[in-house]
């Protein structure tokens, strides 16, 4: 494993098909999401065709990385047992400059600090050799 990811005993993305492209660009630490070419529209979660014009044609296109926090839940009973030593956490959806929603967390603050509509900035955390995950920080106007 490389020095820089931390050990992770829960369970990591399966890296096949479009799913193994995203991670493929959180690994090169960039936040790409699909976006349509014939209606420009991002999408996420990557799917083969565009759910507002139907257009299969599309690329991947860099995020802007800043969002904001659109809602959470803490979680203080884990429901699978490798995050019970992780409670109490926070699951996050963040909404992307670019209208996506991500599920990930926001590493900076405790579940009591977070409100909805606090600006974010994506930073990646490495997990293991191959899975880089997207994840958030507090952006640096919001400290």
């Amino acid at each position: 494993m490389s020095e820089n990811a931390l050990p992770c005993d829960k369970p990591l993305p399966a890296l096949t098909g479009l799913y193994g492209e995203f991670y493929a660009w959180c690994r090169d630490r960039e936040l790409r999401f699909q976006r349509c070419t014939g209606c420009g529209r991002y999408r996420h979660v990557p799917r083969e065709i565009c759910a507002h014009c139907s257009s299969m044609e599309w690329e991947w296109a860099r995020s802007s990385g800043r969002g904001t926090v659109f809602t959470w839940t803490e979680v203080v009973r884990a429901l699978h047992p490798a995050f019970a030593a992780a409670t109490p956490y926070a699951p996050v959806v963040v909404e992307m400059e670019e209208g996506v929603r991500l599920l990930s967390q926001v590493v900076d603050c405790v579940p009591g600090e977070l409100a909805i509509g606090m600006p974010v900035e994506v930073d990646f955390q490495p997990v293991s050799d191959a899975v880089t995950l997207p994840i958030f920080r507090r952006a640096a106007a919001a400290r």
